[in-house]
């Protein structure tokens, strides 16, 4: 019986130990949310417009500047009123900056438009407040019949009209007059 008093005197002294999971958290680095494969759709007025796929989206709602992650690659859809797929973004990642309305998008950007253009660069930005698309870096365009090259570009959310800067193209020689210049 000595014993057994001895045995629950010991484990009632026992401190209890808490884990301080909200204790020390750096909001800047710890996302508020986390969810792997990611498949969701955006819609604006009730009309589905997006989908987006990713295995990972970190959400940092509580930082300074709020924004969305996409670190492991983003594959996206855009749709017209009919959800046929009219264009389509990848990237090696993207982050969404919340109160500015801007994507930017780095690593091996790959878009292709509703005209079938493909886009290539390292890094772009869609600002969705002004409905610009804009980068600095290298950008590679294939269009049906002619490829263009330069060192930065600005463009409508479309991709369809867009001016590059630093720019060369390579054109089919059928295109070119025996002056060099380019036939109407």
């Amino acid at each position: 019986m000595a014993l057994v008093a001895m045995i629950l005197s010991a484990t009632g002294c026992k401190e209890e130990t808490h884990l301080g999971v909200t204790e020390n958290i750096d909001p800047e680095v710890t996302p508020t949310m986390m969810t792997r494969d990611v498949e969701t759709l955006i819609s604006d007025s009730g009309i589905t417009r997006y989908r987006i796929v990713s295995p990972l989206w970190l959400v940092y709602d509580e930082a300074k500047v709020a924004r969305w992650r996409f670190p492991n690659t983003l594959h996206l859809e855009k749709f017209d009123d009919l959800l046929r797929v009219v264009a389509t973004v990848d990237c090696d990642s993207a982050t969404y900056y919340k109160s500015r309305q801007l994507w930017q998008l780095d690593g091996n950007v790959r878009i292709e438009n509703a005209l079938k253009e493909k886009f290539l660069t390292n890094q772009l930005y869609w600002d969705q407040r002004s409905h610009k698309v804009y980068s600095d870096s290298f950008i590679h365009i294939e269009k049906p019949d002619r490829t263009l090259e330069g060192y930065g570009f600005t463009a409508d959310e479309r991709m369809t009209s867009y001016t590059i800067r630093s720019v060369s193209g390579i054109f089919p020689a059928k295109d070119l007059t025996p002056e060099g210049k380019q036939n109407p």
